[in-house]
């Protein structure tokens, strides 16, 4: 079975709102969602990127963490890889939209007036981070594993440095992306993979490099 939406009490205004929109639109994109997902990710093999040596955390996560601490007491644990269904690709599909959607883009110097600050967009306003936090959020409060959800830095097409939420599936990974509407595979962005947090540590941040093809395994459930 899929990983269920369902509503939470806690996070803020914007998280129950977006747990009432996946709900209430849960049912009528089944047939989309199987035809997108199956075809960006075929059934004999899956892509992902090659994980690399240990990184430097962005200084972005290091203050976010300062902040909001209880984010960031997760302990080592086994990594699990979220399992591909047509209900999981319509959930996933429907976070990124309405995130996009409803979080208006601000630079942090605008927002905050500072360079740099990773926060959630509570008052409808947000950088590429805090599009990938509150994602990531949405999601981790929907059940699925926060293992399989990591902050991902990258360069864009300008050569931009940007971030993304890669989502680890047993069919491939997957970007959600403020730039993009679309919910891609992650080597179909066009972007440069620098690097993410670790599998087994949020806290712990690893280079990225070329894809590697692997056969299909399932760890999550």
């Amino acid at each position: 079975m899929g990983w269920r939406i369902k509503r939470v009490s806690t996070g803020g205004m914007l998280v129950m709102a977006c747990a009432a929109a996946l709900a209430a639109s849960a049912g009528g994109t089944a047939a989309g969602a199987r035809k997108l997902a199956y075809g960006y990710a075929p059934r004999d093999h899956a892509v992902y990127a090659s994980v690399g040596a240990s990184a430097r955390a962005p200084i972005g996560w290091l203050e976010f963490c300062v902040e909001y601490k209880q984010e960031c007491h997760a302990k080592p644990s086994a990594p699990r890889d979220v399992v591909l269904t047509p209900k999981v690709w319509a959930d996933m599909l429907k976070v990124n939209a309405w995130a996009n959607d409803n979080i208006k883009p601000l630079t942090d110097l605008e927002h905050w007036g500072v360079v740099e600050r990773w926060n959630y967009p509570d008052d409808g306003y947000g950088d590429c981070e805090d599009y990938v936090l509150l994602k990531r959020r949405m999601l981790i409060k929907a059940g699925w594993p926060r293992s399989a959800l990591l902050i991902t830095v990258v360069r864009d097409k300008k050569g931009d440095g940007h971030a993304v939420l890669t989502v680890k599936t047993n069919r491939g990974e997957f970007v959600l992306d403020n730039q993009e509407a679309e919910v891609l595979p992650w080597n179909k962005t066009g972007y440069r993979f620098v690097k993410r947090q670790s599998q087994s540590d949020p806290n712990t941040w690893v280079t990225l490099g070329e894809p590697r093809v692997a056969p299909i395994t399932v760890s999550g459930r």
